[in-house]
């Protein structure tokens, strides 16, 4: 029963979080700050990825956000390992 009113709260201020994020990304004075909102933009999404999940009461999409995270870390790596050395693979 509390689902039913806390799952759509999560799910506006997730969505208010994502769209901060990205006005972070594309405002963002340097490189540095839009990677870490591009990170931070991955955590919202996993986190969105799960209240729907926990919203439709599945069990389904938790592999979904367990993928977005991985493809986020590495995404998040290889951003920061092209800033500092102009090549992704050495």
């Amino acid at each position: 029963m509390l689902t039913t009113f806390a799952v759509p709260a999560a799910t506006g201020m997730v969505a208010l979080a994502m769209a901060l994020s990205l006005w972070r990304l594309v405002r963002g004075p340097s490189r540095p700050d839009r990677i870490l909102a591009l990170d931070t933009l991955n955590v919202n999404a996993i986190a969105l990825v799960m209240l729907l999940d926990i919203g439709l009461g599945t069990a389904v999409y938790f592999e979904a956000a367990l993928i977005v995270a991985m493809m986020g870390f590495v995404g998040t790596v290889a951003l920061c390992k092209f800033l500092l050395s102009g090549d992704i693979i050495e």
